[in-house]
């Protein structure tokens, strides 16, 4: 079954898949034997139809399809009558945020790692734990990550992970409905407590308040507090100092841009989890193209294996560049190009235009060739005129001499690639 989802909704396989077994086969019902809740969420979600025609095209008959949580041992596991009251108002987690799948690098290797050990002793080290950085960049897939860890280690554990909205929505509601120790007696008996997005507690004096009781409880009984925001529990505009204070008590890290080597192993590691063919020279192309954020990447990633599926072609440099059209069609101007360079070599732009052949004009020169190839679509006559009325010849010789060097040669990709993020910068990528 899994070779047909293979075959015919590659957007929908995971790298987990080769986990899934089968399990009895009775009264028309066919079970799949998954290995956690969240993965079943997964697949009842997103899968069951696509499964539910695969059983049907394996078996010749008309079937259904169950899915079921495997037991240690292989077999089905017994239900968990806590499932439903630890889901009720809670963020479901998202089986492919787990350790496994985050890539980790200069710029997040802090977070990842007090992640880490949060998971495996919660409670002890590192709370509060407090993560922000921008959108995209892995705040939530870490908390998930926690979270997975947590019911993988200590399953006995209660654990709420929610939204900041949920919980104030939750607030207002008891308040109604005169449900306050309800609402009280279930978060501050948590053993886990995991905020997304705590940043909207702003402006919210009364959410503020209760929050602020609430943290108090689960810290002074040794309870995991994880709390995940777009900025520093500082720059967190209206939150009241003595939550800024407690935010700040325990371990604050940002997550950061992540680098070029970084971006190509998440390319690397999201073609990998989708099972999706992706050669290394465009798996380069497409880390150098997009530095935005992590969801971009992804989208980006997408979008060429669809292409790829609708053409019936395999993914190469040339379906790549197709893919990130929309991308290249911004309008990049050369003169840009050339005063970007110019910078950069601490040359002028005139120098560059103009007919000296000495190694320190030669070498620019041919990276703003380029560059005015990769991110415009003027022609190599038009990028010829831009350089003292040069033959298209050789503007194509400069610019494979230094495509060469970018695929060879790590310290010149990275000096084009910040050229080129420098230019998409100037006119507002």
């Amino acid at each position: 079954m899994v070779a047909h989802l293979r075959l015919n909704h590659p957007e929908l396989v995971r790298g987990w898949f080769a986990d899934l077994s089968l399990g009895a086969f009775s009264g028309g019902v066919v079970e799949i034997l998954a290995i956690n809740p969240a993965q079943i969420e997964y697949l009842d979600h997103h899968c069951r139809a696509v499964f539910v025609a695969a059983a049907q095209a394996a078996t010749g008959r008309l079937v259904s399809i169950e899915f079921q949580e495997r037991a240690p041992s292989g077999e089905k596991a017994e239900p968990d009558p806590s499932v439903a009251s630890r889901s009720n108002g809670e963020l479901k987690l998202n089986p492919d945020y787990s350790f496994e799948h985050f890539v980790t690098g200069p710029c997040n290797r802090l977070a990842h790692a007090a992640a880490l050990a949060v998971s495996e002793d919660p409670g002890r080290v590192y709370n509060p734990f407090f993560i922000y950085g921008s959108v995209g960049l892995g705040k939530t897939h870490l908390l998930q990550a926690v979270c997975h860890g947590v019911r993988t280690r200590h399953p006995q554990l209660r654990l709420h992970y929610i939204s900041c909205e949920t919980f104030i929505n939750d607030f207002i509601e008891a308040i109604e409905t005169g449900a306050l120790h309800q609402f009280r007696y279930r978060y501050r008996h948590a053993d886990l407590l995991v905020i997304d997005d705590v940043q909207f507690l702003a402006e919210r004096e009364r959410s503020q308040e209760e929050f602020f009781h609430t943290f108090n409880t689960l810290y002074q009984s040794q309870r995991q507090i994880i709390l995940s925001a777009d900025c520093p529990p500082t720059d967190i505009p209206s939150l009241e100092e003595r939550l800024v204070s407690r935010f700040n008590s325990g371990l604050v890290a940002m997550l950061e841009l992540p680098c070029l080597e970084t971006r190509m192993a998440i390319v690397r590691k999201k073609a990998k989890l989708r099972c999706i063919p992706v050669p290394e020279n465009v798996i380069r192309l497409i880390a150098g193209r997009i530095n935005a954020n992590i969801r971009e990447l992804e989208g980006a990633l997408l979008k060429l294996d669809a292409l790829s599926q609708m053409k019936g072609t395999p993914i190469d440099l040339d379906l790549a560049r197709e893919a990130l059209l929309p991308l290249d069609a911004r309008p990049v101007k050369i003169p840009v190009i050339l005063e970007a360079v110019a910078r950069k070599f601490n040359v002028k732009v005139s120098d560059l235009q103009g007919k000296r052949r000495s190694k320190a004009i030669t070498y620019p020169r041919h990276v703003s060739m380029y560059l005015a190839r990769r991110l415009t679509h003027q022609s190599l006559e038009e990028i010829g005129g831009y350089f003292g009325g040069r033959d298209h010849s050789t503007v194509l010789h400069a610019s494979r001499a230094i495509s060469e060097q970018v695929d060879g040669d790590p310290a010149v990709r990275e000096l084009v690639e910040e050229l080129a993020a420098e230019v998409r910068t100037t006119v507002g990528y």
